[in-house]
Order: C-alpha cells, then sequence, then structure tokens
C-alpha cells in the first residue's frame, strides 16, 4: 500500500508492515494477534465459548465479522436478543453475540448458552469487560461465564497506532508525513477511542483549514 506524501519531495511512504493487513485491511499486531489467530483457527479450540473483550474502537466488530465471512454463522446484539432469536440459531453452528453488559435478558442468554452447549455450537461473545467481571443478578448464568475461554485485546502498540493513523487519514485523502505520524504516537494516549478521535478531529479540522496537516493543526488537535 503506497501512500502519496503531500510534502515538498512527494514522497511515498510505503508502510513497514504491509503484509499485517489481513482481510479487509483488519491491521494484524502484536495488540489483537492472538485473537486473529485463534479465529482463524476454528472449529480446533478448548472450549466452544468465546468471549473478545476490550474497548471500544479496538476491533472486536471488525474481526467477528472477518469471522463471519470465513466460517459463517449469525450475529445478534446482545440487548436486542429476543425468544424468537432462539429459532434462528438452530440451522447455524457459530452464533455471535456483540457487546454484552448486564443490560440483557439474563434467563434467555442463560437459555441460548444452555441449547449452545447441547447442541455442540459456538458462541462468541464480545464485551468491554470481561465476560466473568460483568455482575449478573441470575447465578447460574453467572457461572456458565466461567466455561468461556477469554481474550483481551491489548491496548495498541506503536505499530498498530501507526497504521490506524496512516489508513484512516489515507482513506480521507489526507496525506501526512511520517515524521508526523511518529510526534503522534509518542504523545497521544494509548486508547482506541482518543485515537479514533484524533482523526476525527484531523478531518474535521483539515476540511475546515483546506490545507494540508502540519505540526501546528497537530499540536491543535492534540491539545497542547
Amino acid at each position: 500500500m503506497d501512500i502519496k506524501m503531500n510534502d515538498s519531495n512527494q514522497l511515498l511512504l510505503k508502510l513497514k508492515h504491509d503484509q499485517n493487513f489481513r482481510d479487509e485491511d483488519f491491521f494484524v499486531s502484536d495488540s489483537n494477534k492472538h485473537v486473529f489467530d485463534l479465529l482463524n483457527n476454528w472449529p480446533k479450540w478448548e472450549k466452544n465459548f468465546l468471549n473478545i473483550y476490550g474497548e471500544n474502537f479496538s476491533g472486536k466488530t471488525h474481526l467477528v465479522n472477518i469471522f463471519l465471512k470465513k466460517f459463517k454463522g449469525i450475529n445478534f446484539e446482545s440487548n436486542l436478543f429476543k425468544n424468537e432469536n432462539l429459532k434462528e440459531i438452530k440451522v447455524h453452528q457459530n452464533i455471535i453475540l456483540e457487546n454484552l453488559d448486564d443490560k440483557i435478558n439474563e434467563k434467555l442468554i442463560y437459555t441460548l448458552v444452555n441449547i449452545i452447549d447441547q447442541d455442540n455450537k459456538y458462541l462468541i461473545v464480545t464485551s468491554k469487560l470481561p465476560i466473568v467481571s460483568i455482575k449478573f443478578q441470575l447465578e447460574d448464568l453467572q457461572s456458565r461465564c466461567k466455561n468461556f475461554l477469554l481474550l483481551d485485546i491489548k491496548k495498541p502498540d506503536d505499530e498498530l497506532i501507526f497504521a490506524l493513523i496512516l489508513k484512516n487519514l489515507s482513506d480521507r485523502q489526507i496525506f501526512i508525513e511520517k515524521k508526523l505520524i511518529n510526534y503522534i504516537i509518542k504523545r497521544i494516549d494509548r486508547s482506541y477511542r482518543k485515537i479514533f478521535d484524533f482523526i476525527y478531529k484531523i478531518d474535521e479540522m483539515s476540511l475546515k483549514k483546506k490545507k494540508s496537516i502540519n505540526l501546528k493543526i497537530i499540536k491543535e488537535v492534540l491539545g497542547e
């Protein structure tokens, strides 16, 4: 992937780990490789229950969509899961519940977990917190959560931050020098939300000022 730089020398920046973009531009780094690899190793899992947890914007939905495209299955938003959905899962081997928290229908989710177990299906649950840390009122459900294999998406490392900034800005036709990305990496909070907030603000600033991104604009967005 070559990204043209808008500086005086019209440099071409080639992302060092270009090969790490896999499956619809998901960038694999040390922060998420363990999750990516396990999903791609289905069905050779230790357990039929998997919980992928991590902060917002960490790539949980992207990962499960890649999984579904490759292995097929059905996907539900946890707090919208209804009784009639129990019929839908019968023809599917892989069931995904996204964004699980304590605001779900606990009895219904407990029934789902039992069906998964009895029929030897697979359940992938995404959440911000590890499922064993969510305080459910239903003790049976709380107990069942101990059967999940837990995988966390770690905070972004330098390589991932670089890739996220470069890819998302280039998608918006915003060209930025490598040295400026390195400047950002050293100063931005290691939070997926903060990184994407930064990208959105740079996008807005670029449209507003109608000029290339320079150090002054970056400092302004970072609040320096």
